[in-house]
């Protein structure tokens, strides 16, 4: 089974990254990391994690962090021979999750300087699934453009939008329903949040 792709970038909300990953291992679902640096960063910031920059050294923290192994790994945002940069060995599917607008206009542009913005660019080639989740607030037209490009092209833009009608209670309840979106773009099945109508169906 080829791996399911999940970057990280310098967007805020690294916590929706992480808990995607935890799920897909938790399915069984081989996991490929990819962190941009400042995606690194940004999650040492807002988890109190110490990940380090040095790839084989940051896949042994993930691994502890996640509890998992063969399941899950690390590649290099520098490492444009990653075997998941090939068509021919395409993902399964790419997430980007949280994404930068930088990451996301640079994808829009065709443009590859990097390992998560060539694994976007074989998702769209390839036509397998590239969901995008965009985390910025306000929005100008570029980024707009932008997203209406990748959204002809392909791609599912799917903003870090959190609902509120499962009425959350704690951050781990937002957390887990754009998690529970994501898994259902990718057709993974889960139980995080409750569906809209689910307690008018059983009362019936």
């Amino acid at each position: 089974m080829n791996p399911i792709v999940v970057a990280i970038t310098g967007a805020s909300g690294a916590c929706y990254g992480l808990r995607l990953i935890e799920l897909l291992l938790a399915s069984r679902r081989p996991v490929a990391l990819i962190l941009s640096d400042a995606g690194r960063k940004v999650l040492n910031f807002e988890r109190g994690l110490d990940w380090p920059e040095e790839t084989a050294l940051l896949q042994t923290k993930a691994r502890e962090h996640f509890g998992a192994r063969e399941l899950l790994r690390i590649y290099g945002c520098g490492d444009l021979f990653a075997s998941v940069a090939s068509g021919s060995s395409a993902p399964e599917a790419v997430v980007i999750l949280p994404c930068s607008m930088g990451t996301l206009g640079r994808i829009a542009q065709g443009l590859s300087g990097n390992l998560i913005e060539r694994v976007a660019d074989v998702a769209l080639k390839e036509r397998r699934p590239l969901i995008l989740a965009p985390r910025e607030t306000p929005l100008h037209s570029i980024h707009l453009e932008n997203m209406l490009r990748l959204s002809r092209a392909g791609a599912i833009i799917a903003p870090a939008m959190p609902a509120f009608y499962q009425r959350p209670a704690t951050l781990e309840d937002l957390t887990d329903f754009m998690a529970g979106k994501i898994l259902d773009l990718l057709r993974i099945p889960h139980s995080l949040f409750p569906r809209w109508g689910a307690t008018e169906q059983e009362a019936e």
